[in-house]
């Protein structure tokens, strides 16, 4: 849904009125820039561009400068963040609402200007009034997590943006090694068409070569060759996170909530839970549950539960200084490996 109003955008096909709203903030950025960028000529936007914070600013006011024709251009936007009175929040502020105001707006929108509620809160209030007249009348987009197949949509548009392409097993990698932060992402896809250029599409090679890994990638791809029973090559992702300057209390960290998540996606995938529902229940991308459930089918209900001990174990050895900190991971790898 966010991508097909980022193509109207990008055509100058823009509403009146839109309300955005949810926690994943880089929707939320992207599609304010895509309609600034879209919407005013450079030279316009000291005079047409505003934007006010309701938990200041009461909306009445706002809305005044929506209803004010544009100085030396044809449109005038206006977005206004923060509008707590949509949610069951109390407001910070001491603002006062005039929110008649606002359904009289909405009932006969100015032609000439875009206002944007911003709303950065993952629900809204659907019992007021206000709110469900605003879901009426308003273009509503939920910025919420992408779904997988929303991402590599996303990853082939924005590839597509900056002039190249980038096939399928290129975009698995690149989710797999960066991992599903949108604003990450950017970055990587950004350097990735940059090095490929306009002659050649990004391949998996290019992505395997020049794609940063984050702590938690990296624990990803050290789990994953302890799955495969490869010891050897889980410990030089170790050493060389070591050579990083890394923590092991960290990487202990990070490698038990890796185990964590494997043992929660078996669990709620037995209990009939879908991919999308497990994402949903742990508040994850659905690409983690994929990966995880992958990495699940290679250890028994008996086996985690002993991996899980034993990290607790060395959780716990390794805050009351019972062993070496960097010893104490190379043992945890052997033994999840099954050796002694």
């Amino acid at each position: 849904m966010v991508l097909d109003i980022w193509k109207k955008i990008s055509k100058k096909q823009v509403d009146p009125v839109y309300l955005m709203f949810g926690t994943e903030t880089f929707l939320i950025n992207e599609t304010k820039q895509l309609l600034v960028d879209n919407v005013l000529d450079e030279e316009e936007k000291d005079f047409n561009f505003s934007v006010y914070d309701l938990e200041e600013t009461p909306i009445e006011a706002a809305l005044e400068d929506a209803e004010t024709f544009p100085f030396m251009g044809e449109k005038r936007l206006v977005i206004l963040q923060n509008p707590v009175f949509l949610t069951s929040e109390k407001s910070k502020g001491k603002v006062e609402h005039n929110l008649a105001k606002l359904e009289e707006y909405l009932s006969q929108p100015a032609p000439y200007s875009i206002v944007v509620f911003a709303a950065p809160y993952e629900k809204l209030d659907e019992r007021k009034k206000v709110t469900k007249e605003l879901k009426r009348k308003a273009t509503v987009i939920e910025a919420k997590k992408l779904s997988e197949q929303e991402t590599k949509a996303w990853v082939k548009e924005r590839a597509a943006a900056n002039g190249a392409e980038i096939d399928n097993d290129a975009i698995e990698l690149l989710l797999t090694l960066a991992g599903t932060n949108l604003f990450m992402l950017t970055s990587e896809i950004d350097k990735l068409a940059l090095y490929a250029g306009e002659n050649q599409p990004i391949s998996r090679e290019i992505v395997d070569r020049l794609t940063s890994r984050s702590l938690e990638q990296n624990i990803f791809s050290l789990v994953d060759k302890v799955v495969h029973r490869n010891v050897e090559s889980a410990l030089r992702i170790y050493y060389d996170l070591l050579k990083q300057n890394e923590e092991p209390i960290k990487i202990l960290a990070v490698i038990t909530g890796q185990f964590r998540l494997i043992y929660q996606v078996k669990e709620l995938a037995r209990k009939g839970y879908g991919q999308q529902q497990i994402a949903g229940v742990l508040k994850i991308h659905p690409f983690r549950v994929k990966l995880a459930a992958g990495q699940a089918g290679a250890f028994s209900d008996e086996e985690l539960t002993r991996i899980m001990k034993l990290l607790a174990d060395a959780d716990y050895q390794m805050k009351t200084g019972g062993m070496k900190k960097e010893m104490l991971i190379e043992m945890i790898l052997f033994q999840i490996n099954g050796r002694k």
